[in-house]
């Protein structure tokens, strides 16, 4: 993967390359995307495993955002 085909979450978190996959056939690219996701829905995409959870939810709050209730 080249500097230019990383997203923004490719670039914040470490997560699988299965995960990193998941998120973005789902056309989750962005910090902003992804709290539009609840964990729930996360554990739905195929690839994206509950070790993923963490690290995304870290992400999040560096932010001051959460996921989706």
């Amino acid at each position: 993967m080249t500097e230019i085909d990383q997203t923004e979450l490719d670039k914040l978190v470490k997560i699988s390359q299965p995960a990193r996959r998941a998120l973005r056939g789902a056309g989750i690219t962005t910090l902003e995307q992804l709290a539009e996701w609840s964990k729930r829905e996360l554990l739905g995409l195929h690839g994206l495993g509950p070790k993923a959870l963490p690290e995304l939810n870290a992400a999040l709050s560096a932010k001051g955002m959460s996921f989706k209730p």
